[in-house]
């Protein structure tokens, strides 16, 4: 079983991610388990402070380093040996391969989720992998938590189901995007399924599936 552990400042986000379709499923099966700390648990003084103003001027909060570290460090307790993840838009951009390596490591994941204007830069000597969704910015850490977590759990043992799915889906080679696809009734608002897939000529299928599949340019 893979345990992720989720440190955020809004661990109420992730409810619906985590207990619904594919994620419920995964961990119905044991695949994966996982734990909201609440980054908030961690704040110092009777307010419990976990941000601050920048040295040198700017606008915003960055988060403090004492609570990100003290979170970080319950959660190494719970399982020493995880992967520490950052979401950060300084991360390398998040693919299908990565995701596909995570899901076969045997250790656990850590995502620390930012927020506010970013985080004290001292906190990134306990980071293992900072890891980025796009070249764009959001408010904070958690939907790109959610989508990494969604693209490395279903690939784990058991959850999509079909021995193939992820091996035929778009990126599993890294550059094409998967061919078009089509289900009952044969023909919708005048637009009917393409011939060759009613034919039952395999050999065919997969040709017209190959032509069909497009290269990823960059």
């Amino acid at each position: 079983m893979k345990k992720i552990q989720i440190i955020s400042l809004f661990p109420e986000m992730f409810e619906g991610v985590l207990h619904n379709s594919m994620m419920w499923k995964a961990q119905q099966e044991g695949a994966v388990s996982f734990e909201m700390i609440n980054l908030r648990d961690f704040g110092l003084g009777p307010r419990k402070q976990v941000d601050d103003t920048p040295y040198g001027g700017g606008d915003g909060m960055l988060l403090k380093p004492e609570p990100l570290f003290a979170a970080i460090e319950k959660a190494k307790q719970n399982d020493p040996d995880a992967v520490v993840v950052l979401p950060t838009p300084r991360g390398k951009l998040w693919k299908q391969a990565t995701a596909k390596h995570w899901s076969t490591l045997d250790t656990g994941l850590i995502f620390v989720c930012a927020r506010y204007e970013g985080y004290d830069e001292r906190i990134t000597e306990l980071i293992d992998e900072q890891v980025r969704v796009g070249d764009y910015v959001l408010t904070g850490g958690e939907l790109p938590a959610m989508t990494i977590i969604d693209s490395v759990v279903r690939l784990l043992p058991n959850v999509l189901g079909g021995e193939t799915s992820a091996e035929i889906e778009s990126f599993a080679d890294g550059q094409t995007l998967e061919y078009p696809q089509y289900t009952r009734p044969e023909e919708f608002q005048g637009k009917k399924v393409p011939d060759v897939l009613l034919s039952g000529h395999h050999g065919e299928i997969a040709r017209w599936r190959a032509d069909n599949s497009k290269i990823v340019e960059d």
